[in-house]
């Protein structure tokens, strides 16, 4: 067996195996259907919201646990004329794998090979004077011009370059696109609040960040692109779109602003479907303890259900006791500790179910399954952590149609 590296200086990622299209799931303790056709669908509605605005789709984190490189086509199709990957391993990724379309990374370290990402065609974010920097001396080195996107922190406090910092880079990008060594074509920030659409934080951003714009026009540079709209900001702030809008979550059919509605209330629907198998069913007394440390006890004659799946397949540990699930239409809670390769259910003393049936974790919310956005309101979390944490022993299946 192979297992090396081809690019040994980025880390190996464990990707999930892939069933085609129409392939039997008989014998899977689980899997996740990914629908393609509504990460189309999805994006041809962002796209149609964003009006002039053209739009990247992000798909960092394996675009959300839905697969980079399908994704990537299915983005495309629908709309996006750019895609956004934070690592640039997934960005380098992403090309290997014949992805064409405009890529914008923007994580990488010191050192970083970036003269594998300019011969890669990537456009590299600038978000610090060291990067820029670098950015330039691998320009060089190459002998070709390094297209960037300066990243500015206009208060969310974390990625991007403020203050001093910024008015230096500012002149010293100028300088550097006089040169002909860098291409400044985009400029962009992110929100800290754009879940709160009414949050005085995100007007006061909007208006730093066109305040920077300005600062950028008079040190000489002319960036094309701007952009600041994040998935919320597409969907609830049209003021926000500006050139070009970034949504992450929402191509993938789940709402990030819940409060305000779910996927339908934006006309979107959810790409990922996840489906287990009951790999055993029993009968079980009422006052039997369930799980480790017996968090969960039968309050009557029942049946217990197995379900294969647990914290190594990404579901949480913290779900322990409130997970939703549906067997057979009827919805159920984790009964007792979530373990990391299965999960107990109690499906009552009445349930006709059997080893083999299908488990829905996570479904759509038109059809009444539980959804991500179930799973996030349970433990605490957002629907965006739910997806992306599903693991690498779940296989996909990319289905083409809706």
């Amino acid at each position: 067996m192979d297992i090396t590296n081809p690019h040994p200086a980025l880390p190996s990622v464990a990707t999930p195996s892939v069933l085609p299209e129409g392939a039997s799931t008989v014998g899977l303790s689980a899997w996740a259907d990914v629908d393609l056709g509504a990460i189309r669908d999805n994006v041809a509605e962002l796209a149609r919201r964003a009006g002039d605005a053209a739009v990247m789709a992000v798909i960092k984190g394996d675009a959300y646990g839905h697969g980079l490189v399908p994704v990537a086509g299915a983005a495309i199709a629908g709309g996006a004329t750019h895609l956004g990957v934070a690592q640039l391993g997934e960005a380098l990724a992403a090309r290997a794998a014949g992805v064409s379309a405009p890529i914008l990374t923007w994580i990488f370290p010191p050192g970083a090979d970036l003269a594998a990402a300019i011969h890669a065609d990537l456009t590299l974010s600038a978000g610090a004077p060291w990067a820029l920097a670098e950015i330039a001396a691998a320009a060089r080195a190459t002998g070709t011009t390094a297209r960037v996107h300066i990243k500015v922190d206009t208060g969310l406090g974390r990625g991007g370059a403020w203050h001093d910092d910024l008015a230096g880079m500012l002149v010293d990008a100028a300088r550097l696109e006089a040169e002909g060594v860098v291409d400044v074509e985009g400029i962009f920030s992110h929100f800290a609040y754009a879940d709160s659409p009414d949050h005085p934080t995100v007007r006061a951003q909007q208006e730093t960040f066109l305040a920077i714009v300005a600062d950028a026009e008079r040190a000489g540079l002319r960036p094309r692109i701007r952009h600041i709209a994040n998935s919320a900001a597409t969907l609830t702030n049209p003021s926000a779109h500006l050139d070009m809008v970034r949504p992450g979550v929402s191509v993938y059919g789940l709402s990030p602003v819940p409060h305000i509605g779910g996927p339908t209330h934006f006309g979107l629907r959810e790409a990922m479907r996840v489906t287990a198998r009951l790999i055993a069913v029993k009968d079980c007394p009422a006052g039997q303890g369930v799980s480790y440390g017996h968090l969960y006890t039968t309050k009557g004659d029942t049946r217990l259900g197995l379900v294969p799946l647990g914290y190594a397949d990404g579901i949480p540990r913290h779900a322990t006791g409130v997970g939703p699930m549906q067997v057979h239409g009827t919805r159920y809670t984790v009964a007792g500790r979530v373990c990391m390769d299965q999960i107990v259910l109690d499906l009552g003393p009445d349930s006709p179910a059997q080893a083999g049936d299908e488990v829905i974790l996570i479904g759509r919310e038109s059809q009444g399954e539980p959804t991500a956005q179930d799973w996030a309101a349970a433990i605490d979390t957002i629907n965006y952590e739910i997806v992306t944490r599903l693991g690498p022993r779940v296989p996909r299946r990319y289905l083409e149609g809706s």
